[in-house]
């Protein structure tokens, strides 16, 4: 009686999921008029009118999207769209929300309908992510439209228009049909191409054309002053405008935007990858601060480059007809690890970071990847799943848990790839012949094609024969970390820890926010001695301190950062165990922690008699001469 009661439960919501239609790979008849009115910065509201042609009368989907293709997960929320009015030949048609996918809209279109009417809002959430201040403005396209269900997203054209606050100037790599005013048309593009193709706009903007005018930068800030940016890094950013697409040997682009927003308000330090744009977000004192510039070298190359390995080439299961089907990300060790093994190369080579810039940023990856003990439970392949169940969740114990380890392992394991391949041929070839022919072989359209893991053994292959299946295998599959630092390794470099950090990984302390302790008593700390990150069965782990606890002095002394690291140099030297006493759960405790190891921070070492193959990699052939 029980199964058939769970039967009866289940059997309606199936059949309702059944009767969303598949994406079919067939015309769409007519354009989405499509209009956004972003001008309300005060309320911070987008309201939108929407009109789809209607392809046969009777039961029609609409769909808002859930999957973005920045994240490769269903990141976007349904909660902020509301005042959903739908209306055809001027009556008030009733929707039903699907009973298992709040994202998909059921509607019956009367016959004789040419067209129905949309009208709603999207209210961003007040503790979510800003999109738009007094000064600022970032529009994504898929948080403000819904579309049919059927139709492959590539088939449906988009005829899009935006009202922007008065004083504001935009930017995207849409085409422009007309601007009056505050309010731009731009040219009809098919509906994935509009999601791809986001908004930013502001009161004080400025442009500067990196490539003739095919690769733009334009920056909005908080002020004008902020926009500023010294002449030699314009340089660095002209230089790697012209090298990307000669890594890459094509040119897939229009014209390209990158789309930077240099401010305290709107959020900074990340990045969301396009096929003719990317989104750079700084801070507003981006412009004067020479360590930021270093830390974001590698985010700009990043996303720039991710047009080609990721937009333009993309991994066969990520690549969906629709915002609404699962995406599949188990080539991201490919997608982003690769990517960021790029950026490495290109900052370098480029200028944005010194080659000794570079080393050291390459030690903190190792590091980070050499301490992660979650490895014996969680593989690399498996951590190509966290896109599905981890964005924007909370991980307390990221060494046990791993999150997105597929970039900073995955610039190790393509590192290594790349030593491998020069010592399989002699120095004759490497990764700079696998990215022309996989990424480039000629090819200058946008049209976009994927790649499987057959693929990249296959291209692998051709230029030195190896067992590359098995290779990849073996380490996608590892539960040690036996292979993990062979890259430095054939690279003539080893991974060490001295008792001084690299000006790097300073820098990377102040993206963390916290003095970074996580190889020696296991702890990041952050202001006023809070504890923001303890490592898995590190000694102050075993001494019993948490996230959450709040340092409140260190050998009877108050507590400092300088006070707590000169206590680790103090009880190297007279094996004496760490006195803490820490404030957690409403109550003061002690901690008594022996650790008689001193200071530890990452830094590559040169393997003596080894050949510098890495060197040969960050700098260009004629630098090395």
């Amino acid at each position: 009686m029980k199964k058939l009661l769970l039967s009866l439960l289940i059997l309606p919501c199936l059949a309702m999921a059944g009767m969303i239609p598949a994406p079919r790979d067939i015309p769409f008849k007519g354009d989405i008029q499509l209009a956004v009115d972003a001008s309300d910065s005060v309320h911070k509201i987008f309201r939108v009118r929407e009109t789809i042609p209607v392809q046969k009368p009777g039961a029609m989907v609409l769909l808002y999207p859930q999957w973005e293709t920045g994240s490769h997960s269903p990141t976007q929320e349904a909660a902020p769209l509301a005042g959903l009015m739908i209306h055809a030949d001027g009556r008030r048609l009733d929707w039903r929300r699907d009973d298992a996918n709040p994202y998909a809209f059921h509607i019956n279109v009367p016959s004789g309908a040419r067209a129905i009417q949309l009208e709603f809002q999207y209210l961003p959430a007040a503790a979510g992510p800003k999109l738009m201040s007094r000064d600022l403005l970032i529009l994504s396209w898929q948080k403000v439209a819904l579309y049919p269900a059927g139709w492959y997203i590539r088939n449906v054209g988009v005829q899009a228009e935006l009202t922007i606050p008065d004083g504001f100037q935009f930017a995207t790599s849409l085409e422009t049909a007309r601007s009056s005013g505050n309010r731009v048309t731009f040219k009809p593009a098919n509906f994935e191409d509009l999601v791809d193709a986001p908004v930013y706009a502001g009161r004080y903007y400025k442009r500067i054309d990196l490539d003739g005018t095919q690769v733009r930068l334009n920056m909005f800030g908080d002020s004008a002053a902020s926009l500023d940016l010294p002449a030699t890094l314009i340089a660095k950013f002209k230089t790697l405008a012209t090298a990307v697409p000669q890594l890459f040997r094509s040119q897939h682009y229009r014209h390209f935007d990158f789309l930077m927003s240099l401010s305290d308000v709107l959020p900074s330090g990340g990045g969301v990858e396009h096929q003719e744009s990317t989104e750079i977000n700084v801070s507003a004192n981006y412009a004067r601060d020479p360590g930021e510039q270093v830390l974001m070298a590698n985010l700009v190359a990043h996303e720039f480059i991710h047009s080609w390995n990721g937009r333009t080439r993309q991994p066969a299961d990520l690549y969906t007809p629709n915002l609404n089907l699962p995406m599949r990300g188990s080539l991201l060790w490919v997608y982003e690890g690769q990517t960021e093994f790029w950026a490495h190369v290109i900052s370098t080579r480029q200028g944005l970071r010194s080659v000794q810039q570079s080393l050291d940023a390459l030690a903190v990856d190792a590091s980070l990847m050499a301490n992660r003990p979650g490895r014996a439970w969680k593989s690399l392949q498996d951590s190509t799943v966290d896109a599905l169940y981890m964005p924007a969740k909370p991980v307390n114990w990221r060494d046990w848990q791993r999150r997105e380890d597929y970039y900073a392992e995955g610039v190790l394991l393509w590192l290594d790839v790349d030593m491998l391949l020069r010592a399989l041929t002699k120095d004759r070839k490497s990764m700079l012949d696998f990215a022309a022919v996989f990424f480039g072989a000629g090819q200058n359209t946008r049209t976009i094609t994927t790649y499987t893991f057959e693929d990249v053994c296959k291209t692998l292959n051709k230029i030195a024969p190896y067992d590359w299946a098995a290779y990849f295998k073996q380490r996608l599959h590892a539960h040690d970390d036996t292979y993990l630092l062979d890259g430095l390794k054939r690279g003539g470099y080893r991974l060490v820890y001295t008792d001084q950090p690299t000006e790097f990984f300073t820098l990377h302390e102040v993206d963390l926010g916290g003095m970074d302790l996580s190889t020696s008593l296991g702890l990041v700390i952050g202001k006023k001695g809070a504890i923001k990150s303890v490592a898995w069965e590190g000694p102050a782990f075993k001494a019993g301190i948490s996230l959450g606890a709040r340092l409140v002095s260190v050998g009877g002394q108050p507590y400092t950062d300088e006070g707590l690291k000169q206590a680790i140099r103090d009880s190297a030297a007279s094996k004496q165990a760490i006195a803490l006493d820490f404030e957690a759960d409403g109550a003061v405790r002690s901690a008594s922690i022996p650790y008689f190891d001193s200071l530890r921070y990452p830094r590559l070492e040169r393997i003596p008699g080894a050949a510098d193959r890495l060197r040969d990699l960050l700098l260009p052939s004629s630098e090395n001469q």
